[in-house]
């Protein structure tokens, strides 16, 4: 497997997984994270022990509900644990331990403060943007005394403001608590940037250390994308975005 890595910091490990590396077979594959797609739950567990081999340590995945609650993950899951609690935000400080979430258009945001030495991995969707996940996130590494100031985000891949058609109704409504959220699709209609809204968040919050990828899952057939498999009448997988922190010398 071959994540894309991204840059949090001195003893940091952070990456965006894509579709290949794995075991799964069509249409999952072929690293499809995601338990309950349809996919093999072998097959998946195969894969996320793929991952925990690339990371060095087991990695935690949870329930995810398009929420805000944080989930502070203080030991290493036990082999094959599909989940280490519900929420939409995962913290660690420790250095065994991985913590990830699970993406196909949402939008995967990794932080960390490397002084302070505490990472969180944060799945923000449309519902989760709005209830606050990303603050809640922020205000967990806060508490373990990170600093906004020296924190350091990643913003992972995620469907494009120039895919993601909406009712104009739900844009508004949705631009009207992230205005940044507002956009049109590539061929004029209503839509949602909800990466935009996530980075106008952070910066809100004093973050401006952001690396942005600019990848659209929709339109990026090495990505899993819940809403392309849907215009295709098939299925898809679960990709991730993933964090630890490396033990210091």
């Amino acid at each position: 497997m071959d994540p894309q890595v991204v840059d949090l910091g001195p003893g940091i490990l952070a990456a965006f997984t894509t579709r290949s590396g794995g075991v799964s077979t069509p249409p999952w594959d072929s690293l499809d994270l995601g338990l309950g797609v349809g996919d093999d739950d072998r097959a998946v567990y195969t894969n996320r022990a793929l991952l925990a081999a690339w990371a060095g340590v087991p990695v935690a995945f949870g329930t995810q509900v398009h929420g805000a609650r944080v989930v502070v993950v203080d030991r290493p899951p036990a082999p094959d644990t599909p989940s280490v609690g519900e929420g939409d935000a995962y913290v660690t400080e420790r250095v065994d331990v991985a913590v990830a979430v699970l993406v196909a258009d949402c939008v995967p945001v990794l932080l960390a403060d490397p002084e302070a030495r505490v990472v969180a991995a944060v799945h923000a969707g449309r519902a989760g943007l709005l209830a606050g996940v990303v603050e809640a996130a922020v205000a967990a590494l806060c508490e373990r005394g990170g600093r906004p100031d020296r924190m350091r985000a990643a913003i992972g891949p995620s469907i494009a403001g120039r895919s993601y058609e909406v009712p104009a109704t739900l844009r508004d409504e949705v631009a009207a608590r992230v205005p940044e959220t507002a956009a049109t699709t590539a061929w004029g209609t209503p839509a949602l940037d909800l990466a935009a809204g996530v980075a106008a968040v952070l910066a809100g919050r004093g973050i401006t250390a952001v690396t942005a990828l600019d990848r659209d899952t929709f339109t990026d057939p090495a990505l899993y994308s819940h809403r392309r498999a849907v215009a295709d009448g098939t299925t898809t997988g679960r990709a991730c975005g993933v964090v630890r922190l490396l033990a210091t010398q």
